[in-house]
């Protein structure tokens, strides 16, 4: 499944939310849970893991009007680490979540290009314009001049590329023509020169339809033997390379490329839990058991059996519950 068709696909949701919903009782639940010396996490668990975003979000109007405090601060106080993390993560509506992602992943020193490439690269052009929306909203500030403060060169240029959302056509138009110049272009820019024509990789990866990139990928390995990908990673490194290696998986297909940043979040020594955080949590109500079903095909064990081997705790339990069962 590629990525431009990944719009809402009920068989992919695993976060259904409550089918009789009054939020009321939710949010009595959650005070009682959080009122007085310790914390009942089994009683916040149960309810913000088993609830819709847009149900949380009642949730947490319901909470303020009946107690005089917000829900969100009231967590935070109350849990710590990991476990504290996924659960703020839950309360945020999508696309302001997406945006304080961004955010975090340009304040402060370093920047975690990784985050920055994943979001980027897999977002629909509408979904792009909600963060944006979203980040200017929460932060005042330009997410595309923040990016462009924060990254530079041929990285700052893909990115700032791929923010324009212009891959997003979906009548599925390709002109064989165009696909075949496109992928000479390719070929041109990379294998048959000394040097490489980082632009005109950035252009063609950006700007072009999905559908089309797809003809572009196949003829592509008919004039230069190799795959696509297999050229990226000799004329390009670090993050660029990432980068424009997400977008070409993106492309190809969305559900294995999440299922592949899952695999990797999870497998060796520590775990890298704000991918793991931020992809279970974003797939969530989108398509995150084709992403399972992905994740067992290519690893041949099931997502759930990793966070089990992987995860400890409260945080474990909550993972488990938005992933939903293997069947």
């Amino acid at each position: 499944m590629a990525w431009w068709k990944a719009w809402i696909e009920q068989e992919g949701v695993t976060v259904k939310g409550s089918p009789h919903f009054n939020p009321d009782p939710d949010a009595e639940t959650l005070y009682k849970a959080m009122k007085g010396i310790g914390t009942n996490e089994q009683a916040i668990i149960d309810v913000l893991t088993k609830r819709s975003n847009a149900q949380r979000q009642q949730i947490a109007k319901s909470f303020k009007a009946k107690f005089g405090k917000d829900l969100t601060e009231t967590l935070k106080s109350e849990l710590s680490g990991k476990f504290e993390r996924l659960i703020v993560a839950l309360m945020y509506p999508p696309y302001r979540y997406e945006a304080k992602e961004l955010h975090d992943a340009m304040k402060g020193l370093g920047t975690k290009e990784g985050v920055i490439i994943e979001i980027l690269a897999s977002r629909t052009k509408n979904q792009l314009q909600e963060i944006m929306k979203a980040y200017e909203e929460d932060y005042g500030a330009s997410l595309e001049e923040d990016i462009q403060a924060d990254t530079s060169g041929y990285l700052e240029r893909i990115l700032v590329c791929l923010l324009q959302g212009s891959r997003d056509d979906v009548s599925g138009f390709v002109d064989p023509g165009l696909a075949v110049q496109d992928a000479q272009d390719l070929y041109t820019a990379g294998e048959k020169i000394h040097g490489t024509d980082e632009m005109k990789f950035i252009t063609i990866l950006c700007t072009r339809s999905a559908t089309h990139l797809m003809r572009v990928f196949e003829e592509y390995e008919k004039i230069a033997s190799k795959s696509i990908e297999d050229s990226i990673k000799s004329e390009t490194h670090g993050s660029l390379e990432e980068a424009m290696l997400t977008v070409v998986k993106c492309t190809q297909n969305l559900h294995s490329y999440f299922a592949e940043r899952l695999y990797y979040a999870l497998k060796g020594a520590g775990t890298r839990d704000g991918t793991l955080i931020r992809n279970i949590v974003s797939r969530s109500e989108i398509d995150l058991n084709l992403i399972k079903c992905q994740f067992t095909k290519m690893y041949g064990k099931t997502l759930s059996s990793m966070i089990m081997g992987d995860t400890s705790g409260d945080y474990k339990n909550a993972l488990l519950n938005l992933v939903g069962s293997d069947s």
